[in-house]
Order: structure tokens, then C-alpha cells, then sequence
């Protein structure tokens, strides 16, 4: 099946994209971020504000986690799938509960590094364009597991899924804040 081998690759590019662009804008910032006398002043007065907002980025980390696997395309095909369903109907029904679910965590990205923000917001937009993509590929009137089937597909021909991918940058990130 050329078109699901395609699919895959342009995925897993636009992944590795991604992932070397957070790695390579991190690498940058790290360079500024090496201590001077001003520096270690300004973290020892904020060592008070910094105790209070760790449990909340690392509650903003847990709520990404959850995300990424709410939103992950193979877990919305049990949560959202009905019988009587067309392709159609199934399509817009995942990308409504993506945006909706991202919609609800948007404010987590105050107390993440803008790296994990953007692997969320990556996450989010690869999962739409998968099942857009296959989406387009069937018949619109044909039923919804026909569109299951081939997403599914997808991902087990994928040696890691995007939703690992994204779950392991997050849980680096955690416990970068956490030492």
C-alpha cells in the first residue's frame, strides 16, 4: 500500500524535523544561560518563587503527558468510534476532540520550556494531518472502521510513535525541572 508507506515517511520526517529543531533552539539557549555573578544573585532570590511554581510545571508536564495520549489518533479510535459512523463523520469527529483537548491544556504552557510547548503543539498538528490524509483517501460515505483500520495501520507500521516520541521529550523535560 504505496500511500499509508507514504504517509508513514512524511510523518516520521516531519517528526525528526521537529525534534532536531527543539534540540538544536535548546542547544542555543543553553550558551546565554551559563552562570555569572548576576546570574546566581537573581536564582538565589528567587529560590522562594521558584519552590512554589515546581509543582505546577511538573502538574503542567503531567497534563501534557495526558494530552499527547488523549489526542494520540490510535486511542481516539476507541473513545470516539460508533458504528453508524461515516468516514466523514469519524474525521471530524477526532480532529474536533484534538482541538478540543489542546484547546482545554493551552494554558500549560506557561510553566513548560517552550521545547515541550512546541513538541505538544507538533504532536497536535501531525495527528490532524495523518487523519486528514487517510481521510481523503477513502470513500466519504464509507464507514468510519474503514478509516480506523487504516490509521491503525499507520502507527503499526511506525517503529515509535509520534505519541511516544513526544511523551518521552516530555518526561526529559520534567525531570530536567525536577534536579
Amino acid at each position: 500500500m504505496p500511500s499509508s508507506q507514504t504517509l508513514l515517511y512524511i510523518v516520521i520526517t516531519i517528526g525528526a524535523i521537529a525534534l532536531i529543531y527543539m534540540t538544536i533552539k535548546d542547544l542555543i539557549k543553553k550558551p546565554g544561560k551559563q552562570g555569572g555573578a548576576s546570574d546566581e544573585g537573581q536564582q538565589s532570590g528567587n529560590t522562594g518563587a521558584s519552590a512554589a511554581v515546581l509543582p505546577l510545571q511538573l502538574q503542567a508536564y503531567e497534563r501534557l503527558v495526558l494530552l499527547v495520549d488523549r489526542i494520540n489518533p490510535q486511542n481516539l479510535v476507541s473513545r470516539i468510534y460508533q458504528p453508524e459512523l461515516t468516514v466523514v463523520d469519524m474525521q471530524i469527529a477526532m480532529v474536533h476532540t484534538i482541538r478540543a483537548e489542546f484547546d482545554h491544556n493551552i494554558s500549560q504552557q506557561i510553566y513548560v520550556s517552550p521545547t515541550a510547548w512546541e513538541t505538544v503543539k507538533t504532536f497536535k498538528e501531525q495527528s490532524i494531518t495523518i487523519i486528514n490524509q487517510i481521510a481523503t483517501q477513502l470513500p466519504q460515505d464509507a464507514p468510519a472502521k474503514e478509516l480506523n483500520k487504516q490509521l491503525l495501520e499507520v502507527y503499526l507500521q511506525s517503529e515509535e510513535s509520534p505519541a511516544e516520541v513526544a511523551a518521552q521529550i516530555l518526561n526529559a523535560e520534567a525531570k530536567k525541572i525536577m534536579k
